[in-house]
């Protein structure tokens, strides 16, 4: 008998989901790095449970404002701790080890366009978090690119994290490749062991 198969491809947004609710566990600790309206935020905190904990990171007061009354609306506020900051400060404010972290890179929708993510902020973001990062961790990354400087990060990012030593990174991409118009994609780094440098130079700990 042939093993079961779902009728078609996951989407994107929920395909970036899956892959954080596999790894999280009730108790875990998870980090949002862009809060945005708080879904992800909601979303982490319902899968690691009354033990867990989330740090949820936006530079905008409308998204702190917006995802505080999502996880209140919830009874979910508890759980969350909501941070006014940029995810490049995470190491200020995340002491415990984090089982995974998720990233919506551009702009909050329904808000000013002119305020987006940022290319050095993000990659000092991750390197800041994969030192929190348990292994076998993962670190998800919706990048959104169409709009105004929106390739200049991708980019960036993108060769970021294509350099980092693959014995200790695994790196995905998960895009849609017959639809136009620059639609978002994932990208999730996994976590396959302890800091180390290979000969090449190229290093583990993201530095």
């Amino acid at each position: 008998m042939r093993p079961a198969l779902t009728r078609h491809l996951t989407d994107i947004v929920p395909f970036a989901h899956a892959l954080l609710q596999h790894v999280l566990q009730p108790g875990d600790v998870a980090i949002d790095a862009t809060a945005g309206n708080g879904y992800d935020t909601l979303l982490l905190a319902q899968w690691v449970g009354d033990g867990g904990r989330i740090y949820a990171f936006d530079v905008q007061a409308q998204a702190i404002e917006a995802t505080r009354e999502r996880l209140q609306a919830h009874g979910l506020a508890d759980r969350v701790s909501v941070i006014h900051a940029g995810h490049e400060t995470v190491l200020q404010h995340v002491t415990q080890p984090v089982q995974a972290a998720v990233f919506n890179l551009g702009y909050l929708p329904r808000s000013d366009k002119q305020i987006t993510t940022q290319a050095d902020s993000t990659i000092a973001a991750l390197q800041g978090i994969w030192q929190l990062l348990r292994p076998h961790g993962v670190i998800v990354l919706v990048v959104y690119h169409g709009h105004a400087g929106g390739k200049q990060e991708r980019s960036a990012v993108e060769d970021y994290v294509c350099g980092l030593d693959p014995a200790a990174v695994r790196v995905v991409r998960y895009a849609l490749a017959n639809v136009p118009n620059d639609p978002p994609y994932v990208l999730a780094l996994e976590k396959l062991e302890p800091f180390r440098s290979d000969s090449s130079g190229r290093t583990s700990d993201m530095q």
